[in-house]
């Protein structure tokens, strides 16, 4: 059985992703008056319980989530309030469980996708596609993450289920 040491960062985190779910299902955005707040209390927090050893490793998974999905980003994949959720994720939960969560919201977001192309009768043309990115089978101007004529998929549901499952797998 889990001990409850995690319930400081279990809660709010859970309210948080809640709350980015259900405004980027709507609005296809994770505001900033959620995110920004969210990452510098993490930080508060983490030196509060563990001193300045939490403050480091807040900060490491805030790093390595914004370099991860600042990558993405960069590449054209993620949208910016993504990064700015998961950097404030990492601010709570630390590298170590951000890396779990990370995986986490890989699985689920690849599995979300399928099931979202399915469900859009779209399903081929995404396979295609990515057969395309992956093979180089067209011209190197067709097959790009920021084609804007790809659907967009919001991510925060992934990166909620994820992160929440992260929180049980250690």
């Amino acid at each position: 059985m889990h001990s409850f040491a995690w319930w400081p960062s279990f809660t709010p985190t859970a309210a948080v992703l809640c709350v980015a779910t259900f405004t980027d299902l709507r609005s296809r955005r994770i505001p900033n008056w959620l995110v920004l707040p969210f990452l510098a209390v993490g930080i508060v927090v983490a030196a509060w319980l563990h001193g300045w050893h939490g403050v480091g490793s807040s900060l490491e998974g805030a790093g390595a989530a914004f370099l991860i999905y600042g990558f993405l980003f960069w590449m054209g994949g993620m949208g910016a309030g993504d990064v700015k959720l998961c950097t404030a994720i990492g601010a709570w939960i630390g590298p170590y469980q951000l890396l779990i969560a990370l995986v986490m919201t890989g699985l689920v977001g690849g599995l979300m996708a399928l099931v979202w192309a399915a469900c859009g009768g779209f399903l081929k043309e995404l396979f295609e596609q990515t057969g395309d990115l992956v093979f180089r089978t067209k011209e190197a101007g067709e097959a790009v993450l920021s084609n804007p004529k790809r659907r967009k998929m919001p991510y925060a549901p992934a990166i909620a289920i994820g992160t929440l499952m992260s929180f049980f797998a250690h």
